[in-house]
């Protein structure tokens, strides 16, 4: 292609994969695009040994890297702290009292605390945490950083330019991809309301070419709502480099959910990707279940502030949904797309045929257009 992103990375295909799988991230590199592992729920030593795998199968193809460094967060510190003084207990009895009405068995006292501890030591939500991260990424060639949450920090960008590593940023509106260009970002990356987790309250439609226009000639890749080769096609006509997507690689055999979980993703429409602060305490689109619906309700707590929220849901709610399978209560980050996602298959496959269907858009646009 005569594509910028593409002659940036060395890429065949302008397709930019989120995930917080290492497979993923190996198969979209190895069939053409770039796969981004995504940081915040793997603690430095997971981290090197995700990293560690990665080099091993990638095959020399470039990958990157996803972190969060919000402007706004609650700072937990990490002096290993007590969740059981951090979370208030009407949350915890909230949540608890939840799952003990559907008959969801609670884990065991001592397994518990143990979870609460794992689960401080392995989630990343702070700007100093992440940084922390991101040391221990740079000991690995990787070519990309993305934040995420938040503007990256310019000795940052100093840096991973001086390793030849290049930095990018999400933005929800004009003005924030604008902080990303003066910051020294190479990319930005335009996230519409249609896409999984922290989103903003604009569509691509309208968005992609407001942020291309804002930041030009910085190259720009479009997110929300792109699964497929027509989406690409979108983005392009709308000025994008390429695109960046996530939940589609969910429902292949290499993503990381459990099948119960795949299983009512392929049974979703768009509206079941619901905007909640339930899962992080920020607003952020997930797959509605009982879990998000219980948020919503006359008498529920408000959400607590990131990333304490995001302790509570794993502490107390996830792995015992998980362990039960009580998949009603189950919800996970998901975008709109979520309703183009009918069955498994691969990611090379994905790839194949979001490439396909991008031929055939351009053969379209081409009998139309004389």
């Amino acid at each position: 292609m005569n594509n910028r992103m593409c002659d940036m990375f060395g890429i065949d295909a302008p397709i930019f994969a989120f995930s917080h799988c290492r497979d993923v991230v190996v198969e979209v590199s190895k069939a053409g695009g770039l796969g981004v592992l995504g940081m915040a729920r793997v603690s430095p030593g997971r981290l090197r040994e995700e990293l560690r795998w990665i080099d091993d199968h990638i095959g020399g193809k470039p990958y990157g890297i996803d972190v969060l460094m919000p402007m706004t967060y609650e700072e937990t510190g990490k002096q290993k702290f007590d969740l059981e003084r951090l979370l208030p207990r009407e949350h915890v009895e909230f949540v608890r009292d939840m799952l003990d009405r559907a008959g969801v068995p609670r884990l065991p006292e001592s397994e518990e605390k143990q979870l609460m501890h794992d689960i401080v030591e392995a989630h990343n939500f702070t700007p100093k945490e992440s940084l922390e991260m991101v040391e221990v990424a740079m000991e690995h060639p990787i070519k990309l950083i993305v934040n995420a949450l938040g503007v990256p920090p310019k000795d940052l960008v100093e840096r991973a330019h001086a390793r030849g590593i290049k930095v990018a940023a999400l933005a929800g509106k004009p003005k924030h991809a604008i902080r990303h260009q003066a910051a020294g970002c190479d990319f930005v990356i335009a996230v519409g309301t249609e896409a999984a987790g922290h989103t903003g309250d604009v569509t691509s439609m309208v968005l992609w070419p407001e942020i291309v226009d804002a930041v030009a000639p910085l190259p720009v890749l479009g997110a929300g709502g792109v699964g497929r080769g027509r989406q690409i096609a979108a983005a392009l006509a709308l000025g994008c480099e390429g695109v960046w997507c996530g939940t589609i690689w969910l429902k292949t055999v290499q993503s990381e959910v459990i099948s119960e979980l795949k299983q009512m993703m392929f049974a979703a429409e768009a509206q079941d990707a619901v905007l909640s602060k339930s899962y992080t305490g920020k607003q952020c689109r997930v797959l509605r279940s009982q879990f998000t619906d219980a948020w919503e309700k006359p008498g529920a707590p408000d959400t607590l502030p990131a990333p304490l929220q995001v302790f509570l849901c794993w502490a107390h709610g996830r792995t015992r949904m998980e362990r039960a399978r009580a998949k009603d209560f189950m919800t996970y980050p998901v975008g709109q797309i979520v309703g183009d996602l009918t069955e498994e298959t691969s990611v090379r496959q994905v790839v194949h045929d979001m490439l396909d269907e991008l031929v055939e858009s351009k053969a379209r646009l081409d009998r139309i257009l004389g």
